[in-house]
């Protein structure tokens, strides 16, 4: 079986639109969500292709396959992260913008900045005194750099 668009998100349906149905899943690391061809294995050990027609990042909840009997449902593995949490609006900013100048790609969930763990970032946060914790978690995106160019 090869998946070439994704059905929907399980978040646009009702509850008892999924109870009834198998569900298997399709676990894959964060980076996987913006590859457009894979081939993956769900949960219970189906192998299946995915080649996907638009340009769209998967995400977590998306429904890859959907019958009156069974649903494949993506999800995504956890992330080894650093969660920032400034204090003020200067420490944002501060880090933000020595964020930014690593070309590092972020994600916000509340007042937290999320980047994936790298030892060069703690350092930096240890050294500007910014409050922070690494710690395993789901994200629902991939962490996705944006593209630019210094002219």
């Amino acid at each position: 079986m090869i998946i070439e668009e994704v059905v929907m998100n399980i978040r646009d349906l009702a509850a008892d639109e999924i109870e009834h149905r198998h569900k298997e899943v399709v676990y894959l690391e964060s980076a996987h969500l913006m590859k457009r061809i894979q081939r993956v294995e769900t949960d219970h050990g189906r192998e299946f292709g995915i080649r996907l027609k638009n340009s769209k990042d998967l995400e977590a909840g998306d429904v890859l396959f959907m019958d009156d009997d069974n649903m494949i449902i993506v999800d995504v593995l956890s992330d080894d992260l650093i969660v920032i949490s400034p204090r003020s609006m200067h420490e944002m900013g501060t880090i933000a913008h020595q964020l930014g100048n690593r070309h590092l790609p972020a994600q916000f969930a509340g007042n937290d900045m999320l980047v994936q763990y790298d030892y060069l970032v703690e350092e930096l946060l240890e050294e500007e005194s910014i409050p922070f914790k690494r710690e395993e978690r789901k994200v629902k995106q991939a962490f996705r750099h944006i593209g630019h160019s210094h002219d």
